[in-house]
């Protein structure tokens, strides 16, 4: 009955056309359950990265803590220290102690990492810095040389954490 009704070359093109079409739905379905695959897969590592991005926000918080109250115990110590520099140097002291102008310039070229040039005649005369300012100065550089040496304690332990947890692949 169909070959009456149409001629071959029409018929060969719905028999094509009817495979074509199952063809493309099994590829289609592959393709489906291949994305679901890789659905699932960003799913999961979007999953892993939240649990790490969670665990590594708790080590920063707790490590941040621990040296934030350790760096403001150093700062209200080392003030405490340099208010009583002048309880601990006597006006009399203080006026007996000459601090040489040789003494500033190699201490500023210490603490300026230069060099101090060559030696003058002029280092052996009274610089006009008094005992207590340089016992301040050495307090408040103390002070903020622990204070650097603790935020660099809590960014090794920070780093050091952070790499562990990464490391260990959490899942």
């Amino acid at each position: 009955m169909m070959t009456a009704v149409l001629p071959a070359w029409a018929r060969l093109g719905f028999i094509t056309m009817a495979l074509l079409m199952v063809f493309g739905l099994g590829v289609r379905h592959g393709e489906n359950r291949e994305g679901q695959k890789h659905l699932d897969y960003i799913s999961e590592q979007a999953t892993a990265s939240i649990k790490l991005m969670q665990r590594q926000q708790v080590v920063v918080t707790k490590i941040e803590t621990k040296y934030r109250d350790r760096i403001k115990t150093i700062y209200l110590n080392g003030e405490e220290i340099e208010k009583s520099v002048k309880d601990f140097i006597s006006p009399v002291a203080d006026a007996r102690c000459i601090v040489n102008t040789g003494f500033v310039r190699i201490h500023d070229a210490a603490w300026t990492n230069t060099p101090a040039g060559d030696v003058a005649s002029s280092d052996g005369e009274p610089s006009g810095v008094s005992l207590v300012e340089v016992g301040e100065a050495e307090a408040h550089n103390a002070k903020a040389c622990f204070a650097w040496r603790e935020k660099v304690f809590g960014l090794r332990e920070t780093y050091e954490k952070l790499k562990a947890l990464q490391d260990t692949g959490i899942r």
